[in-house]
């Protein structure tokens, strides 16, 4: 295992400064394994996301195997490994949510803005997410628009929020 005094390995990008708090994230833990989750929390942090170039990164200097980073990231639901759009939507798919219409939602927002569940659109404007449960479920059903839960929206008033917020 790696320890304090080792130096992680060359950052991919030295000239990039968001590099930065990710190295500052591993040194707080010692550079030990057990720093992993917050390692990529801080790479999300840094780039909004986790690409291969940076698994490759935080394996090398936290000593883990690549398939132990990779599947933490792709394990957890929080980690993106893809940019995200400008603007983002996550229609809750909990138990309350379905059964009062959220699979309706997923199903309408993907089709007016030819997005599938889990991606962006080709423009870059919009990502379209789902979530097990955010926990609302008095509210439900529940979407979450650029941080903002809209609650009790079926999904038509969730698709004029939205052409509010995509209108140039």
């Amino acid at each position: 295992m790696a320890t304090a005094m080792q130096a992680p390995p060359p950052t991919p990008d030295a000239a990039d400064k968001r590099w930065r708090i990710v190295e500052a994230a591993m040194r707080r833990n010692g550079f030990e394994a057990d720093g992993l989750i917050e390692s990529l929390h801080a790479v999300q942090q840094a780039f909004g996301f986790i690409d291969e170039k940076a698994m490759i990164y935080v394996s090398k200097a936290l000593n883990v195997p690549l398939s132990k980073t990779y599947g933490v990231a792709t394990f957890y639901h929080y980690f993106r490994l893809k940019p995200g759009g400008k603007h983002s939507c996550i229609v809750c798919l909990g138990t309350a949510c379905y059964i009062k219409g959220a699979g309706q939602t997923v199903k309408k927002i993907s089709e007016r803005y030819k997005v599938k569940e889990g991606a962006t659109t080709p423009d870059g404007e919009l990502s379209l997410l789902t979530a097990r449960c955010i926990g609302a479920c008095g509210l439900a059903p529940a979407t979450v628009i650029d941080g903002k839960v809209l609650g009790k929206h079926d999904a038509d008033a969730v698709l004029e929020a939205l052409e509010r917020k995509l209108q140039p």
